[in-house]
């Protein structure tokens, strides 16, 4: 059972890319949420669900990713 190298390291580069969204996105979702007042309320609030989103998808991209760099892994190498 090999692991695919640039596999497992493009697993890894979505997870890292998903690292910074997970902490902007609830911030940004607190912000809209403390100034309702504001006319670009929705807007703030648009975004900041759109990289919550963002963040999670990418988080099953990258261990969906992980996952198969290690299980199917230099399948083609058997010959």
């Amino acid at each position: 059972m090999a692991t695919d190298k640039n596999i497992l390291a493009k697993g890894i580069k979505y997870l890292s890319g998903a690292l910074p969204l997970l902490f902007l996105g609830p911030v940004i979702i607190n912000s809209a949420f403390k100034n309702e007042k504001h006319p670009l309320y929705p807007y703030i609030l648009a975004l900041g669900i759109i990289i919550a989103l963002a963040a999670m998808f990418l988080i099953f991209k990258g261990i969906t990713t992980l996952v198969k760099s290690m299980f199917e892994g230099d399948k083609n190498t058997n010959t």
